[in-house]
């Protein structure tokens, strides 16, 4: 299978790569900037394009199979700030695709949309992919219209599409700059000597799962037949105060959280029902909270 990952050089686009490798497809990356934490694959062919570089992208597609679309120029909890920014980098980006992936030959697209935005205040727990979408963030409505087009174009123009919605991913090569990923903000932190902050008072829950578990489930959602919105999770949740607990375990260092008050978009417990992705996809997480932790702390101490 040949695979074009965009946003192959970012956190979790790296790890997509890796399985896409290891189960012997070739790989084509496109992205902005080169991966941060290691030196380019000699058996991938990488593209450092802007993705507004149409040309680019359009030639990016040329005997491509499956499209593997991670590109987010948000989080959370930056897209409020600036919402009319996300519409026109994430949603009229990704339409752009769209039309491309229409005059091409790719059979699919595999999207990762947002477990942890799209549906708001969570009625039931665990969260079914049937929940009501009621996001309150633009991060979240963004990706919620982005799902919308994707069903648009498969029943207008027949392309087959994939959305895994993603829950709190975690492990080797996430960064450290503290907008995104609680684990390894800790881990970086505890290591640099920093005090560690907490929006609110540390129970808001998440559902954390290991990058390369995550990983392990885009590639298998790539297989012919499958088609869909499926949550992407282990199905847990922690709260923050635990992940610190568990973060100060591994680092063997105790410290005490300065707690910052609370934002409005934190939706108090997200945590995701992963059945539908365990059935269709076979698939289940494979490495526990605790294994997944203390590998991404050998990471990060190795690679501070």
């Amino acid at each position: 299978m040949k695979a074009l990952v965009l946003g192959g050089n970012g956190f979790i686009g790296s790890h997509v790569v890796d399985r896409l490798l290891v189960e012997g497809h070739d790989v084509r990356v496109f992205d902005q900037y080169p991966e941060k934490f290691r030196e380019h694959l000699p058996s991938v062919d990488y593209r450092l394009v802007s993705f507004e570089d149409i040309p680019s992208l359009s030639e990016a597609l040329e005997g491509v199979e499956v499209v593997y679309h991670l590109i987010s120029t948000t989080v959370p909890s930056t897209s409020n700030k600036a919402p009319i920014f996300d519409v026109e980098t994430n949603l009229v980006g990704t339409i752009r695709l769209l039309e491309l992936i229409r005059q091409s030959g790719v059979r699919k697209i595999v999207y990762l949309s947002s477990g942890g935005t799209v549906y708001g205040l969570p009625e039931i727990t665990p969260i079914p992919e049937t929940h009501p979408l009621r996001p309150i963030c633009s991060h979240g409505v963004v990706k919620v219209a982005i799902e919308n087009y994707l069903c648009m174009y498969h029943q207008l123009y027949g392309i087959k599409y994939v959305v895994l919605r993603a829950s709190n991913p975690y492990g080797e090569r996430q960064g450290h700059t503290g907008v995104q990923g609680v684990i390894g903000t800790f881990m970086w932190r505890i290591l640099k000597g920093q005090p560690i902050e907490i929006w609110g008072d540390g129970t808001v829950i998440r559902d954390y799962i290991y990058v390369k578990d995550l990983a392990q489930l885009c590639v298998r959602a790539s297989a012919e037949g499958k088609f869909g919105i499926f949550n992407a999770g282990v199905g847990e949740g922690r709260t923050i105060l635990q992940v610190l607990e568990e973060v100060c375990r591994v680092s063997k260092v105790n410290v005490s959280p300065n707690l910052k008050p609370g934002r409005s978009f934190d939706i108090p417990q997200v945590v995701l029902d992963n059945q539908k992705a365990n059935c269709e996809f076979d698939w289940s997480p494979q490495t526990s909270y605790e294994e997944g932790v203390e590998a991404t702390w050998k990471w990060v101490e190795k690679n501070l």
